[in-house]
């Protein structure tokens, strides 16, 4: 494997970052430093976490990034659901990206116990 770009938890987490983007271009304007800025932020952390852990030093310290990133994506599940509670996003936009959201879940999960078994 040659860099954290080869790995498809990063490259799905990507693809999930651009739908959020997307999904957050028609908020309405008063959330742009509330809720539209926090959903991307924890989007953004998910990839970023992921690449930052695979340059630490050794599996351990990639765990914690893992674990990190995970939460992050939780934090971003969480927000979505209130985008759609909010109804600034519709149900199929909400079911699409939350599924989305949820496959790179488990990559990470079983990304995780893989690594766990290497320590």
């Amino acid at each position: 494997m040659g860099t954290f770009r080869d790995l498809l938890i990063w490259q799905k987490s990507m693809v999930l970052v651009t739908e959020i983007y997307a999904l957050s271009n028609n908020f309405p304007k008063d959330e742009i430093y509330v809720l539209t800025s926090q959903l991307r932020r924890s989007a953004i952390s998910i990839p970023s976490n992921i690449a930052e852990g695979y340059g630490r030093n050794g599996n351990k310290d990639y765990l914690k990034f893992l674990n990190i990133a995970v939460a992050s994506l939780f934090e971003m599940q969480t927000q979505l659901e209130i985008a759609f509670n909010l109804k600034y996003i519709n149900q199929l936009q909400f079911n699409k990206t939350y599924e989305d959201s949820r496959e790179v879940e488990r990559m990470i999960s079983s990304f995780c116990r893989k690594i766990k078994t290497e320590l």
